[in-house]
């Protein structure tokens, strides 16, 4: 699993021999079956993840209904936004399948840091494209409807309908599953007719 790190970060630097000692040996890997509740309303934030395998949702419950933030799935990072703050965290994060991470926390990033600036320096580099890409997402997001967003997520990230329930995704989109339900069909039927 080590190995898939390494390959995640080849694509942002080359990986030296002291870069791959250092994450392989500054790396813990664990694993959660599904259902693990990584996070919780209220916990105080003191791990983020690289997912390696599974997929991994977070969500707000307001009014007494779930609402679906993001889905996380292969190498993707899960920082909860109170990842080191002390502050209580307002999100849960589920697995919602078995997943394999790489774990990291505070004490361990800086430890780290120190002791090889390089991978400081590709933890920004990294954190400066996730960034961008999220700030895109949302973008995309605030300005389609629901149908653009079920096809978006249909281009972007097909696999989703297959590992996350249909309630999920509809929460995720904005909508209520029985909308989903209209909108899948709708966009069969002009396939169909086309």
């Amino acid at each position: 699993m080590k190995k898939e790190i390494l390959k995640y970060l080849s694509k942002y630097t080359k990986i030296t021999n002291e870069l791959e000692n250092a994450i392989t040996e500054n790396t813990f890997i664990k694993s959660f079956n599904k259902g693990t509740m990584l996070l919780s309303e209220g916990d105080v934030s003191t791990e983020c993840y690289f997912l390696l395998k599974g997929c991994v949702r977070s969500y707000i419950i307001e009014k007494g209904e779930e609402k679906t933030v993001e889905f996380y799935t292969e190498e993707q990072v899960v920082t909860p936004s109170n990842y080191g703050k002390s502050t209580p965290s307002n999100y849960y994060l589920e697995c919602i399948e078995d997943v394999i991470v790489s774990v990291g926390n505070p004490k361990l990033e800086e430890e780290t840091f120190q002791k090889y600036p390089q991978l400081e320096s590709l933890s920004r580099v990294i954190a400066e494209i996730i960034m961008a890409k999220n700030q895109d997402s949302f973008a995309k997001f605030k300005t389609s409807n629901p149908e653009e967003r079920y096809l978006n997520m249909l281009k972007t990230r097909p696999e989703l309908i297959q590992r996350a329930p249909q309630h999920q995704i509809a929460s995720y989109l904005g909508v209520k599953p029985e909308s989903l339900s209209r909108i899948r069909k709708r966009i069969f039927d002009k396939k169909v007719i086309s």
